[in-house]
């Protein structure tokens, strides 16, 4: 049975799903750019505001960190982390590939996390000790155990370049069987599902990958940063896994 934290999730997410998806098919795709240059919609930041409101109902005293609206302290060891549109320039651009992102964190230590491509028809979700879910029933990572039969996915190839980490990626791709750059929550989507065996990311905010963290650990694979350090709010990069494959991955970025 879920707990009452994954019942209000799903409903926060269901709330930002019909914001998100009346903006897509009408004609008030008004878009702006944040400080950091990164493109911004009404539905956005709509669709944060129903989120943190259908929680705030349910649990007053919790904290929240998202992508559009930034910190708000709570007074539990409870903290929301929201980012409402996960590929925001998919969604400008009409490309389904996007998604609302909800995960929960006690203490520092993700518990629960949602992930929603309404699009897609792919809801996935997790908590801590309990398995993970895709449209309600259970997923597990693949068993591939070699490079050489493994397909893998990448985000944007310029931010390896940027961290220095590109010799990494770069080899990496050319000893597995298959890759693709699907970017963003897809990604870990396919690994959560066994539908891809490992995905590398160079560069993240932790909002972009706090729900993703709890599904893919609960299916059974594994999850850090790229040179192998738990996830915290400041990880910055990403190795997702089906947990065989981790080790391997990690040293194609960290060779002595």
């Amino acid at each position: 049975m879920p707990s009452q934290f994954l019942t209000v999730a799903l409903e926060a997410a269901k709330n930002a799903e019909d914001i998100i998806t009346a903006y897509y098919t009408g004609d008030t795709m008004k878009v702006e750019l944040k400080d950091d240059e990164t493109p911004v919609t009404l539905a956005d930041r709509g669709a944060e505001k129903a989120i943190r409101e259908t929680i705030k109902q349910a649990f007053p005293d919790h904290g929240f960190l998202g992508e559009e609206y930034g910190i708000e302290k709570g007074d539990s060891p409870y903290v929301w982390i929201i980012d409402p549109i996960d590929a925001t320039k998919n969604y400008i651009r009409k490309i389904p590939i996007f998604g609302t992102q909800i995960a929960l964190m006690k203490d520092d230590e993700l518990i629960l996390g949602v992930s929603n491509a309404p699009l897609l028809n792919e809801l996935l979700y997790a908590e801590a000790g309990k398995g993970a879910f895709w449209n309600g029933e259970p997923i597990t990572v693949s068993s591939v155990t070699q490079p050489e039969d493994a397909m893998v996915c990448h985000g944007g190839l310029k931010w390896f370049v940027e961290n220095g980490t590109f010799p990494g990626i770069y080899n990496l791709i050319n000893d597995v069987a298959r890759t693709r750059g699907f970017g963003d929550f897809y990604m870990y989507h396919l690994v959560a599902s066994g539908r891809a065996d490992a995905v590398v990311e160079a560069a993240i905010s932790v909002w972009d990958i706090a729900a993703i963290t709890v599904i893919v650990r609960e299916a059974g694979g594994k999850v850090t940063d790229i040179h192998g350090q738990p996830i915290t709010k400041e990880t910055n990069s990403l190795v997702a896994t089906n947990g065989i494959l981790h080790d391997v991955v990690l040293r194609y970025f960290n060779s002595p």
